[in-house]
Formats: C-alpha cells, structure tokens, sequence
C-alpha cells in the first residue's frame, strides 16, 4: 500500500504477548498475498462469532503488531491492519478492517476502526472499498 507510517517510537511488548501477535504477523503476511476477493472471504470467516473490539482492544492489538514487527511497523499498512485485525480476533473481539484508495495522487490503504473511528491513523481520505465489520448478530 502506499501510506508511510512509521511511528516515531514502537511500543514495548512482554515477553509472554510476543507469541500470539508473531503468529498474527506470520498470518497475516500470507493472507496480504491473496487477491482482495480471497483476503475478504479469508477475514469474513475469521470475523464470525466475535464480539466488536472498543477502541482500546483494537489499539492494543495494533500496538502488539508493530512491537513485534518492523515490517508492519513501517509501510505494511495491509499485513498491519490484518495482523492486528487477527489478533484482536485471538481475543475474542473483531474491529472494522477497511480497504480503500485515492485517485489524486493514486494510493491504496489498509487499516482498522473501533467505535466508528481509525484506530491510530493520520487523517486520509480513501474511497474505502472493502469493509470486514463485526458480525451484525452481535452487535449491542
């Protein structure tokens, strides 16, 4: 994708959260390789039978993915927002995971929302052309 985001600092992470959020990187670099059509039915079953993720389970999550990964911490906006979208799911929650692009100039984004708001992202204006919300059954 093409948005830089390269946080000034990646959080530290304990020892014994460092597996679980591995495996969600590990994952998700496979599952970024997929056409979108593949990534959208691989995150839709992933998606089932979990609670919405709040604002604060979504960042956690994400802030996991870049202290384990520097790849996900610099511009792997898509294995970054799929790899915390799993790991939030690892926990039991799933947040919105968002797909879009801008014409002009041209670039493509990826990138993960709780409580109807990005989860610690600049401000972007992206045509958003995939969204993987919460199961609608469970929504309050």
């Amino acid at each position: 994708m093409s948005v830089s985001m390269v946080p000034a600092d990646r959080p530290g992470l304990p020892w014994r959260r460092r597996l679980p959020a591995l495996a969600a990187v590990a994952a998700a670099h496979l599952i970024a390789r997929l056409p979108p059509a593949r990534i959208r039915a691989v995150l839709t079953f992933a998606r089932r039978g979990a609670a919405p993720a709040a604002a604060e389970q979504a960042r956690a999550a994400r802030d996991a993915v870049i202290a384990v990964s520097l790849s996900c911490a610099g511009e792997g906006c898509l294995p970054r927002s799929i790899a915390a979208a799993l790991l939030c799911r690892l926990r039991g929650s799933w947040p919105t995971w968002c797909a879009g692009i801008r014409v002009h100039p041209f670039g493509a984004h990826a990138w993960i929302e709780a409580d109807g708001h990005p989860v610690d992202e600049p401000p972007h204006h992206y045509q958003v052309t995939i969204v993987i919300a919460p199961d609608r059954e469970l929504r309050g």
